[in-house]
């Protein structure tokens, strides 16, 4: 892999060998080796519990509503600290498609639905296990394209990437698919990007730059818009879009298989005027907008809370209820600033 040319302009610090990262990250050789785990020592620890204390992640299992499994995969503090450094000083710096909108500073999640406000037709897709489904290979070779040498982009990339450990799934839950259970396995068996570190947003969008230049060629050939935020994908046009909506979506999902990711069909919505036109909990028929029954069902769990106390609002049990109702009502405020500031009056009214 060769270094791009427009890597000169990102100003990237400069690190030629293994101890001039080492140096740069204030580790010990040993410690660098470590933790970017290039042999795979810690995905094959075997399952016993006391392993975990030898991790770099912490491990958390979650179910999705289609049936299958998430993993978060949260770094321990000092890989933590690591990792964050490659962010700031290198993955910051490197400019993302134009129509990548999530994890992008001044960019947000109206700029990736306003494009498509008013259009004729608007299909939406997500794409599925979007972070897993980028792999350590793939983040490496971006790294050498970034102009680092390979052994020094394969440790970057071995610090930014994981593969969780057999001993992990022992918290799956009683019940679950087998079948579910073991793509799962397979699927984070390999290095690939954590969901929970703080370097997989960024990787992730450039890892999806090429991906995002051809679907927003093909939809510039189509007479549509093209925006992506993470894993949801967004097209919109008007009636030349709309007569060929159904094979632009083949058209798309072959080009996402061949760029190594995978729909989720059954979430793919073409949706035209006269019905919700909805991308990402936004409504984008006339102007983007919240959903009113959303809104009208948290100040109705608001008004609750401040009148018989969260507790019995919390039906689910969640233990972080406060800071879930609080990033609910920020999704709101971001969108409807009046309309924020009332639900954020009634959030401070409550009795925690």
């Amino acid at each position: 892999m060769l270094p791009v040319a427009a890597a000169a302009k990102w100003g990237l610090p400069t690190i030629e060998s293994l101890i001039e990262l080492a140096v740069w990250l204030q580790l010990h050789a040993s410690e660098l080796a470590w933790f970017a785990d290039l042999k795979g020592l810690g995905a094959n620890a075997g399952a016993a519990q006391s392993k975990a204390k030898l991790a770099h992640y912490h491990y958390r299992i979650l179910t999705k509503k289609s049936g299958g499994l998430r993993m978060i995969e949260a770094p321990k503090a000092h890989l933590k600290l690591i990792q964050k450094q490659i962010l700031t000083e290198i993955l910051d710096r490197v400019p993302v498609h134009e129509g990548a909108h999530g994890f992008v500073r001044g960019r947000s999640i109206q700029s990736f639905a306003a494009p498509h406000v008013g259009r004729r037709v608007v299909l939406r897709m997500d794409l599925e296990d979007f972070f897993p489904s980028i792999s350590g290979r793939r983040v490496q070779a971006f790294f050498r394209t970034a102009g680092y040498p390979e052994p020094v982009a394969d440790l970057l990339g071995g610090l930014c990437t994981n593969a969780v450990p057999r001993w992990a799934w022992a918290g799956v839950q009683a019940g679950c698919d087998t079948a579910t259970i073991f793509e799962a396995r397979k699927l984070y068996a390999r290095p690939h990007l954590p969901q929970g570190a703080p370097t997989s947003p960024a990787l992730a969008n450039v890892c999806a730059y090429r991906v995002d230049c051809r679907l927003s060629a093909l939809a510039a050939s189509a007479g549509a818009t093209y925006t992506r935020y993470a894993d949801d994908l967004a097209f919109s046009g008007d009636g030349e879009f709309d007569r060929s909506v159904e094979r632009f979506a083949s058209r798309v999902a072959a080009i996402l298989r061949e760029e190594g990711f995978e729909v989720q069909h059954r979430k793919t919505r073409v949706m035209r005027q006269g019905v919700r036109q909805y991308l990402a909990g936004l409504v984008v028929n006339a102007r983007v907008n919240t959903v009113r029954a959303d809104y009208e069902l948290l100040k109705a769990t608001l008004h609750n809370c401040v009148r018989y106390g969260p507790a019995g609002q919390n039906r689910e049990g969640d233990m972080s209820f406060r800071e879930h109702l609080e990033g609910r009502v920020a999704f709101v405020a971001a969108v409807h600033p009046q309309r924020g500031e009332r639900l954020r009056a009634m959030l401070r009214k409550i009795r925690w």
